[in-house]
């Protein structure tokens, strides 16, 4: 059982996987599974109907801490963005600002 909704687990094609999308398109396929690849996750892609729900094998996965955790990178190494992921950028813009879990903060 997930947390939150926003990191789901299902058995898809007989293995545990974290859900990365449900309800994608054969273009949003062809567009997250090499990301996801290129970042070595195992992707695995069910047909439902007209979409397919998209998992990775390792259920430690959540979509919304890789993004905003600037964990994924592009095959050129490009940080991917939030724009990037939901396909409004063409190319990831790297110039966002350092998560606040990685700043340095000082307690005055």
């Amino acid at each position: 059982m997930a947390i939150n909704k926003n990191h789901e687990f299902e058995d898809l094609e007989g293995v545990k996987c974290a859900i990365v999308e449900r309800k994608a398109s054969a273009e949003r396929l062809a567009f997250l599974k090499p990301l996801l690849e290129a970042n070595n996750f195992t992707v695995i892609a069910v047909p439902t109907e007209d979409t397919f729900t998209i998992g990775v094998t390792d259920v430690m996965f959540n979509p919304v801490n890789a993004i905003f955790g600037r964990l994924l990178k592009t095959e050129s190494g490009q940080v991917v963005s939030l724009a990037y992921w939901k396909q409004q950028q063409q190319e990831p813009v790297d110039g966002e600002p350092i998560p606040y879990f990685a700043r340095n903060a000082s307690c005055d």
